[in-house]
């Protein structure tokens, strides 16, 4: 079996009546639970930059490449999907790591970030009512080159908000593509 098979709406699961859709509508709906609304980013991010061609792999240390540049894609929200009575505090992983090797299925020795940018992908909506992730006017994006975070952050394993918002300008959806076009 391709484990890289593309697979469609209509895609059969053979020996059952159900369709990958269904699949997807029962496991993959809530894009406020932490880990899809990253995969969720990772997506809004390639779709401003038109640069899906290749199925996501799922423990890569970058997440896109556009234009022969690497791209790490991080994501927040004030909401989550459980219930509670705080918002929550945004922050960012920007921790190093090491590079795994589908080659030798072994994972390098150096620690460091391997991404040439980051793009912070933040939820910015707090009104629980009318909250949508599929709203481009909900989210607002902070593109940073990885040369800046090393510089500033060398060995911080997360960065703030606040930290965030005093080396880079939110930026909206339609203006992702120019803005890293404009600092490469």
């Amino acid at each position: 079996m391709n484990r890289k098979r593309k697979t469609t709406e209509e895609t059969k699961i053979s020996g059952t009546d159900k369709t990958i859709i269904d699949f997807w509508n029962w496991g993959f709906s809530d894009l406020l639970s932490n880990s899809l609304r990253g995969i969720f980013a990772e997506f809004l991010v390639g779709s401003a930059l038109d640069c899906l061609n290749e199925s996501r792999v799922e423990w890569d240390t970058y997440d896109l490449v556009y234009r022969g540049k690497k791209i790490e894609v991080k994501s927040a929200a004030y909401v989550q999907s459980w219930h509670t009575d705080t918002f929550s505090k945004i922050s960012f992983n920007i921790g190093v790591k090491r590079e795994y090797s589908y080659t030798t299925r072994k994972y390098s020795t150096e620690m460091k970030r391997h991404a040439d940018i980051y793009v912070f992908c933040l939820l910015k909506e707090k009104d629980i009512d009318t909250l949508d992730p599929l709203d481009m006017s909900h989210w607002e994006f902070y593109i940073v080159l990885t040369k800046e975070l090393d510089e500033r952050f060398p060995s911080q394993k997360s960065i703030s908000l606040s930290s965030l918002s005093k080396i880079a300008k939110p930026v909206k959806y339609g203006e992702i593509k120019l803005k890293i076009v404009g600092i490469t």
